[in-house]
């Protein structure tokens, strides 16, 4: 019988032996025959050679290979049908979807009270990324973006915070504390579920001084001029309206104050367009996790220098740094299984996920995607 850590290796290893978009087998030439087959045949003859090749490499005996090897061909047809996006955005599908994932309590059980990618040091990826806490990379995240935008625990005590698209609350939470009690930070989000969460933990935690809210970023209720800091981190995937979305920021920073931004981005296509590959993968991304569609970091620099009240934007693209929690996430469901193994209901929607995961880590492992930084100051009156 295969050994849980053989099963994983096996899939693996088989899965990656195949094209991610279109399925198409990776074969060297000597694998290929003459003899004249119909297109179906073929297709499933050479996945069958690829899954008996990866079969040998992990050195399992001819019996247990043959039983292995029929249930990788079946495991390529359920992969067919995850190529196939789910969660396609609509009006109400990213309230929605985030009502549930707090629900079911899976992603904060990984990923904790930090909804978003994780930072790893060129030393910690050379040591190699599992042995860092996956949590702790989070917190790692938040101290290098406060760096990226200039925000100072002294320098800014007490200041009016703005978390947009703030999750279950973590960074609001973590801002709260480090900026001191006199500080007020306000999280939004479009989820119900989110406000009550981040809410209860800011209770738990005795963090009196983060307030949470259900708010539509694109139309938000804030007079001009509100916030002394807005920050937003891993929001503007979901945002329909980019433009909108970086004309609210600026619209209720105040004079002087700061801003800095996290989000996936594509890359810039006005040299170099998207190949039918890339533009396949792309739609896959944007539909498995509902999001609208992605930019470049390069227009939204564009966006932010167009609105005219912001002085020099600072860009960067921390791929490098984060690539590595794609992979983590997965390793940490394999490591502990506990957060998902009772809810049987929620299997299929797990499977997915890690799925998307892995799509996400080669599209910005090869440059599909980037991850883009952005920080600045509001110009003063």
């Amino acid at each position: 019988m295969l050994s849980l850590s053989s099963s994983v290796i096996l899939a693996v290893t088989v899965l990656s032996s195949f094209n991610v978009d279109a399925f198409s087998p990776i074969i060297a030439p000597s694998t290929i025959t003459t003899t004249k087959q119909s297109p179906t045949t073929q297709l499933y003859g050479a996945k069958t050679d690829a899954v008996v090749g990866a079969v040998k490499a992990v050195g399992i005996g001819p019996a247990t290979a043959g039983v292995a090897a029929a249930a990788a061909v079946g495991t390529i047809g359920i992969k067919a049908i995850l190529d196939k996006p789910s969660r396609t955005y609509e009006d109400g599908s990213v309230a929605r979807e985030y009502d549930s994932w707090t629900q079911d309590g899976i992603l904060e059980y990984y990923w904790g009270e930090h909804i978003h990618l994780g930072y790893y040091t060129k030393e910690e990826m050379e040591a190699g990324y599992k042995k860092k806490n996956f949590i702790e990379a989070k917190y790692d995240f938040i101290d290098e973006m406060m760096k990226l935008g200039g925000i100072d625990p002294h320098l800014d005590a007490g200041a009016k915070v703005l978390d947009v698209g703030c999750g279950v609350g973590g960074t609001s939470r973590y801002l709260a504390k480090a900026l001191g009690s006199k500080a007020e930070v306000t999280g939004i989000t479009l989820s119900p579920n989110q406000v009550k969460r981040a809410t209860e933990l800011a209770e738990q935690q005795n963090v009196p001084n983060a307030k949470f809210t259900v708010m539509n970023a694109l139309e938000m209720d804030f007079p001009d001029n509100s916030f002394d800091i807005v920050w937003a981190c891993e929001s503007g995937e979901h945002m329909p309206d980019k433009e909108a979305y970086i004309n609210e920021m600026m619209r209720v920073l105040k004079p002087g104050g700061k801003y800095v931004m996290a989000t996936w981005c594509q890359r810039d296509d006005r040299e170099v367009p998207f190949s039918d590959k890339d533009k396949r993968d792309l739609n896959y991304l944007y539909e498995e996790w509902t999001h609208p569609y992605f930019i470049s970091i390069e227009k939204y620099k564009e966006l932010i220098d167009a609105t005219g009240v912001m002085n020099e934007v600072t860009t960067a693209d921390w791929k490098d740094e984060t690539i590595a929690s794609w992979r983590h996430s997965v390793w940490v469901g394999i490591y502990d299984p506990r957060g998902f193994i009772f809810k049987p209901h929620k299997y299929l929607k797990c499977v997915r996920d890690a799925y998307c995961l892995e799509r996400m880590h080669r599209a910005f492992d090869r440059g599909l995607m980037e991850y883009g930084m952005f920080a600045a100051t509001k110009k003063k009156d």
